[in-house]
């Protein structure tokens, strides 16, 4: 029996959602023209493959890959250093193009957007389709690099049109053909179900997304919670997620992690790279105003086992001279001197307001209020002078030594090329891009 369309109305509104392709892999390749078409991964300094072209997957690369793995499978791939300044500023180059044809953007992550053209046709005189081909042919003109797009009613099916064609794909869902796309879609990757939840519906008989959407309301409501009841109507057609265009100043969590290489058991060496994490998280948690009240850290060895500890904190901070101690005690606790590490990173959690907190009589207000006119004065120089400009004696050792040395220390061309003005610390926010249009 033929499927049936689960709405009538074909463009009630049009929510698009764009994915570059491949995003760090061709960024390098936009980068570098002569490495177009050939087999390309990202994450050199970290020993795995953080990102692969299109061109290097084909031939058997996966993310998370090992580099000697990554080579036997391939052995003509071109293994590069991850250049995330790089990345960063061509992915707000990007955010403008989208800019462009609508002002609802929601920057989703560094290469995922979503865009509202709803009633965007009369002002470019033409269809969604043709405004959306406009967005995708101005980004690989200009940038150099390719992207997937899905346009529909809601921004899961926006979503899931954007995966279903890639790369470069343009794939379009009005409301008379969702039926098409959803019936060999397995529930399972629909964007915000995870693995118990397709479990569960799946004893349900729920195999495919379009089984979900047909599945009776009341069953719905009476076995899932909201976020799934709200999954339900944005496959019906029916929006539930707007398109948010604030930038995001609530977090659940702010983490930091750096890899390093060669691998060390020096103890000084490697508390000081968490150290350095520590102060990244509490840079960014007083940036949004926020403090924290956990903390967890943990250090990943060679092999790639990790350790970890979390840390319930006296008073919520986001002070790393008073997260020292306790930092101190947790590294103490999960170092062994015999095994070489990689990686140490930290999360502060259980966040906090900084202004909605109310101090108990028995801390110290006059040290704290010193505090943050300290912290403030350090953040206030890092803005004019570049991060870490000052920092705390612990993380000395990361200034005296190359994060990546040896064969996996090769530096991006971003910070190879300074641009008049610039130093090492402190550059335009500028790629350096060689586009042939």
């Amino acid at each position: 029996m033929e499927s049936q369309p689960l709405t009538i109305r074909s463009w009630p509104q049009a929510i698009l959602h764009i994915d570059a392709d491949a995003f760090f892999a061709s960024c390098e390749q936009a980068i570098h023209p002569e490495l177009r078409g050939k087999p390309v991964i990202t994450g050199k300094e970290r020993g795995i493959v953080a990102a692969a072209s299109y061109e290097a997957k084909a031939r058997g690369i996966e993310r998370g890959m090992r580099l000697f793995e990554a080579k036997k499978v391939c052995p003509e791939v071109v293994m590069l250093p991850s250049d995330y300044e790089t990345y960063s500023l061509i992915s707000v180059r990007m955010f403008e193009i989208l800019r462009r044809f609508s002002p609802i953007v929601e920057e989703y992550s560094i290469d995922e957007a979503f865009v509202d053209l709803t009633g965007f046709r009369r002002a470019f005189h033409g269809p969604y389709e043709e405004i959306a081909k406009k967005m995708q042919d101005t980004i690989q003109q200009e940038l150099g690099l390719s992207v997937s797009i899905g346009v529909s009613l809601s921004k899961v099916l926006a979503k899931i049109g954007s995966k279903h064609n890639k790369p470069h794909g343009l794939t379009f869902i009005p409301g008379r053909e969702i039926h098409l796309y959803l019936e060999k879609l397995p529930v399972q990757k629909v964007w915000g179900i995870g693995p118990n939840t397709a479990a569960f519906l799946n004893k349900h008989g729920v195999e495919t997304a379009l089984d979900f959407a047909r599945k009776d309301e009341r069953f719905v409501k009476q076995h899932l919670s909201k976020p799934y009841q709200e999954i339900w109507h944005e496959l019906n057609g029916r929006s539930v997620y707007p398109v948010t265009v604030e930038t995001k100043t609530s977090y659940q969590s702010i983490s930091k992690a750096k890899t390093f290489t060669p691998p060390s058991s020096n103890e000084s060496f490697v508390f000081a790279q968490l150290s350095k994490n520590l102060e990244n998280a509490c840079i960014k948690a007083r940036r949004h105003s926020l403090a924290a009240a956990r903390l967890i850290i943990f250090l990943r060895k060679q092999d790639f086992t990790s350790q970890g500890v979390e840390i319930k904190l006296s008073r919520p901070t986001a002070y790393p001279v008073e997260l020292f101690g306790v930092l101190r005690e947790g590294f103490k606790a999960l170092f062994d001197s015999r095994a070489p590490y990689r990686q140490t990173g930290v999360v502060l959690s259980d966040l906090k307001a900084q202004g909605n907190r109310q101090f108990d009589l028995f801390e110290d207000t006059t040290r704290i209020e010193k505090l943050s006119r300290v912290y403030q004065a350090l953040d206030e120089i890092a803005g004019k002078y570049g991060k870490h400009t000052i920092g705390h004696g612990s993380s000395l050792p990361t200034k005296l030594q190359a994060q990546h040395e040896g064969e996996r220390g090769d530096t991006p061309i971003r910070k190879k090329k300074l641009l008049k003005g610039e130093t090492e610390r402190q550059r335009l926010g500028l790629p350096m891009l060689h586009i042939k249009i």
